[in-house]
């Protein structure tokens, strides 16, 4: 067998259906919002590279400590023998992950991207000859089908990405994560925590701008993809705590009145002199929390590790019986 293997189960033009519904549904509605997955095209991919090495986002340097402290104690406690890894993107951080589980068969990354995951999985699949990776051309948040291989699995969701689901979209999502595995697997997840609103806000709105021409690449995105005439510079990027949901917004305000022409999807959308367009939600957790979303969804959250400045954690849980 081949050491490296990839599947689509994304249809070919799922992709452009998706930004077409999403576009349709969410810019005729009150407020306006965008899902933040629509920041990713390769331009945009490279923008969020340079996020994470800013001093104000700490998130990803927060993570990969923690990774780098307690991979051993993760391989050793999960046992895993087949790691699946969702929003896999470059692997980057997997590798810290893939070194310490010595008894893995079976590598699974998935995301949207098939080119990243070509590039990322077939990296591995080289670097490490004994190791079976079969790459998933997969929208994680629907429904997921695994290849076979074998147990336990270790399922890794990071980067803090949970947080950009909202309250009952992070329901399903762990339940549908529950669903793939079988008594005694595991799920590794990524989570910011919450903490001083400065700090925070400084994370998404950093002084040199990356995470405002970020924010501005959805709009470049529908331009190229649905013939729309979006002016990113009439839009100003916006980033807002909201304490009571306790979730970082980032939103593009309207600098004037304007219209905007949307062809691919038949709309014309009037925007009034500061008018809002949620690109993002970034949700920020507290054990409890966390513990408690993980046994709705039938896991029993086992380890909790944070970075040294307890500004993000990982989590290791089990999937209980049902």
């Amino acid at each position: 067998m081949s050491p490296f293997q990839l599947t689509r189960t994304l249809p070919e033009d799922a992709t452009d259906a998706a930004l077409r519904s999403d576009v349709r549904h969410g810019l005729t509605r009150e407020p306006r919002t965008l899902p933040p997955k629509w920041f990713y095209d390769a331009h945009g991919s490279e923008l969020f590279e340079r996020i994470t090495e800013l001093p104000e986002y700490y998130p990803t340097r927060a993570e990969r400590e923690i990774l780098l402290a307690r991979a051993d104690e993760i391989a050793a406690v999960s046992g895993a023998r087949t790691l699946v890894e969702l929003g896999s993107g470059s692997s980057e951080k997997t590798r810290h992950l893939l070194d310490a589980l010595t008894g893995l068969h079976t590598y699974v990354p998935v995301d949207v991207s098939g080119s990243a995951l070509t590039r990322a999985g077939q990296a591995i699949a080289d670097e490490r000859p004994g190791l079976r990776v079969h790459a998933l051309i997969a929208d994680f948040t629907s429904s997921l089908t695994l290849p076979d291989s074998p147990g336990p699995r270790l399922v890794a969701f990071l980067g803090g990405t949970i947080g950009n689901l909202l309250p009952d979209e992070r329901a399903g999502f762990l339940a549908s994560v529950r669903g793939l595995l079988a008594p005694g697997d595991t799920l590794l997840l990524g989570t910011d925590l919450v903490k001083d609103e400065e700090v925070l806000v400084r994370a998404y709105d950093d002084a040199t701008g990356v995470t405002a021409a970020f924010n501005k690449n959805v709009l470049t995105v529908i331009n190229r993809e649905l013939g729309a005439d979006f002016d990113p510079d009439a839009f100003a990027h916006v980033a807002v705590w909201d304490a009571d949901r306790e979730w970082i917004e980032m939103r593009l305000r309207s600098r004037t009145a304007q219209t905007v022409k949307i062809p691919g999807v038949g709309l014309v959308v009037d925007f009034a002199e500061g008018e809002e367009l949620r690109t993002e939600v970034s949700a920020k957790f507290r054990e409890e929390g966390v513990r408690a979303d993980l046994a709705a969804a039938g896991f029993e959250l086992t380890r909790w590790w944070t970075d040294g400045a307890d500004r993000f954690a990982l989590s290791l849980s089990v999937a209980r019986e049902e």
